[in-house]
């Protein structure tokens, strides 16, 4: 059913809501996903959306999950994201034509990477540049006109790659409504009083207004790192406020995670009651996670369950309570204790087994403090991804300060650089070196001067207060440990003497991965082996393990590495000497990942490798 005859039908006594998936990276991490939608299907959103990397790199993925929301047994209205830029000629029409077959009603139609207008080199359907290209293309086809409804995308904080004014903005909204979209769904922010503010001004657009429903985008805070780099890569604008109330925060995730609940209550109990009923639902931003939503629901009481279930104390009594000794929530009748479990029993869902934590108790929650690429493979939330699940590089990620690399030495320059402090990102790394990482700093430059550019590391952590500035994560009064571990790209003669070594002098103390780009892969890990390289000790908790490094998630981290590789060549023209050396790099490299489970010794990696004579440090 299309998502505007939903809403107009709507007569619900508290707001609708949608949540948003991204399809994940690995098979185990899609299924597990699958059995997270049916338990948040019975929060009764009013649809569910997913999205659609740029370029359509999730394109398979990202049809495939919307096809199985759609139908049966989920049978939950689909929105699916799609980007109409730098996608191949044929491409929308070929997704289109998909889309309907599965039955799939609501498009969400989005511009995606800005167009590569001058690189001619690269194949794009010049018809789309603009999301309104991808409006207009579907009004204007008898076969998509009257099937699809269409949504699009606005921005209360401002469009994060454009300079033009508020209003300039507004009257690009405008047209993409007059072109023929349907509803709106807003970007994430957190400043209630701007976005009702803004609101006023949509409604108040051009002479007639902009009438169709605008869904405010809500994105509960799951983790400060997160926050961080989602709010950098959209242009949100974070009120000082909450910027002073998370700070003290940001080193404990439970705490975070908590307050990230309790402002999403806020926004939406403010948003619901002050927008004089311009507002009437929500758009979840999940990050394939479940917990948050369902508490933020649940705080809302929104969703007919309470936030919290109290243990009551059975009245041994034959006459019933009256009416105000229950409401205490102290006491309770045996008939209605009887009642409330039977009724507990027969609506609580029966879980499908994940391949994480299949309990009942824990599936929710398994992986409630993801780790981007080094969490748990399994999990739905794996991988560094943005909230509509791209993970590639794009070509506006290209940065000045990388220069024009021409030469292996102009790359190993540019690592350094980063090292140093003196460039803040490179394609692989886009925030600056974290101060974890500057306490080997000395380890990384000399392994970055050989030509092993280092892409990913840790310290060696025998038990620090989890509150830990530096190495501390989870809730507090913890202690947190680590394996060091470090992961580069050499050359296959090194790989190869890398290999020897460990093989000769590891004594099982070492492991590694190591893979190319032509798909060969050696590693000494056994074959369903998981090495938990970072593991925390918490009050009421079993031990959690944040960092996870394994064959499966390695792969996958390969798989995207040489992708960056290639795609950064891809920008330059054919025959530069650039795209020469950046494609010879992803052809000739090997990505390296080493473990040295001595995690009492801090110097255990560092004085295997650099007092070998086989590598010839």
């Amino acid at each position: 059913m299309k998502l505007s005859e939903k809403i107009s039908a709507y007569g619900g006594s508290r707001p609708f809501y949608t949540f948003e998936f991204f399809p994940p990276r690995t098979n185990q991490g899609f299924d597990n996903l699958l059995a997270r939608i049916s338990r948040l299907a019975e929060l009764d959103p009013l649809a569910i959306s997913v999205t659609w990397g740029a370029g359509g790199s999730t394109k398979d993925r990202s049809l495939e999950l919307a096809g199985i929301t759609q139908t049966y047994p989920h049978n939950l209205d689909t929105i699916l994201h799609l980007t109409c830029t730098n996608m191949k000629e044929g491409l929308i029409d070929e997704v289109l034509k998909s889309v309907k077959f599965r039955g799939i009603q609501n498009i969400l139609s989005l511009r995606g990477d800005p167009p590569r207008g001058k690189e001619e080199w690269i194949p794009s359907d010049p018809r789309f540049t603009h999301a309104i290209d991808l409006v207009r293309y579907i009004r204007s086809v008898p076969e998509y006109s009257s099937h699809f409804c269409i949504g699009v995308a606005a921005y209360p904080d401002g469009h994060p790659d454009s300079k033009t004014d508020e209003d300039t903005e507004l009257d690009f909204l405008k047209t993409k409504v007059d072109a023929g979209a349907d509803f709106i769904v807003t970007q994430l922010f957190y400043d209630v009083d701007r976005f009702l503010a803004w609101v006023k001004k949509v409604r108040a657009k051009g002479e007639l207004g902009i009438t169709v429903p605008i869904i405010p985008g809500i994105m509960p805070i799951q983790t400060y790192g997160t926050f961080a780099r989602l709010t950098k890569l959209c242009g949100t604008k974070v009120p000082a406020k909450l910027e002073e109330e998370l700070a003290p925060l940001k080193h404990d995730d439970s705490l975070v995670k908590d307050y990230g609940v309790k402002y999403a209550i806020e926004m939406l109990h403010r948003i619901s009651t002050e927008s004089e009923g311009e507002i009437k639902g929500f758009h979840f931003c999940t990050l394939n996670l479940e917990k948050s939503v369902q508490r933020v629901l649940e705080g809302l009481h929104w969703t007919g369950a309470h936030a919290e279930a109290h243990n009551k104390l059975i009245a041994d009594i034959p006459e019933p309570l009256t009416e105000k000794q229950e409401d205490h929530g102290l006491l309770i009748t045996p008939t209605s204790a009887s009642n409330n479990a039977t009724s507990g029993l027969v609506s609580r869902t029966k879980s499908t087994t994940e391949a994480g934590k299949g309990e009942l108790n824990n599936a929710a929650s398994w992986d409630d403090f993801p780790n981007g690429r080094f969490g748990d493979f399994k999990s739905p939330a794996f991988g560094n991804q943005d909230p509509w699940g791209g993970s590639g590089m794009m070509h506006s990620d290209i940065h000045p300060q990388w220069g024009l690399p021409r030469t292996v030495d102009d790359l190993t320059r540019m690592f350094s650089g980063y090292l140093r402090s003196e460039i803040s990102t490179t394609p692989f790394s886009e925030t600056p070196l974290c101060p974890e990482s500057v306490t080997i700093l000395p380890h990384l430059e000399k392994l970055t001067k050989r030509g092993w550019w280092t892409v990913g590391s840790q310290p060696a952590v025998d038990g620090l207060p989890s509150a830990d500035e530096i190495f501390g994560w989870g809730p507090k009064s913890g202690w947190v440990f680590q394996k060091a571990f470090v992961e580069f790209f050499c050359d296959g003669t090194d790989a190869e003497a890398i290999e020897k070594l460990i093989d000769a002098e590891g004594k099982g103390w070492v492991h590694y991965f190591m893979a190319n780009n032509k798909g060969e892969v050696r590693s000494n890990v056994p074959e369903d082996g998981r090495n938990a390289v970072t593991w925390g000790i918490f009050p009421a908790s079993e031990i959690l393990q944040s960092t996870i490094i394994e064959r499966e998630s390695f792969l996958t981290w390969k798989e995207e590495a040489f992708s960056i590789w290639t795609s950064w060549a891809s920008f330059y023209r054919p025959d530069s000497p650039e795209r020469k050396l950046l494609q010879q790099v992803a052809d000739e490299r090997w990505l390296v990942s080493i473990v040295h489970h001595d995690h009492k010794n801090t110097d255990a990696l560092w004085t295997f490798l650099f007092d070998s004579k086989e590598l010839g440090f």
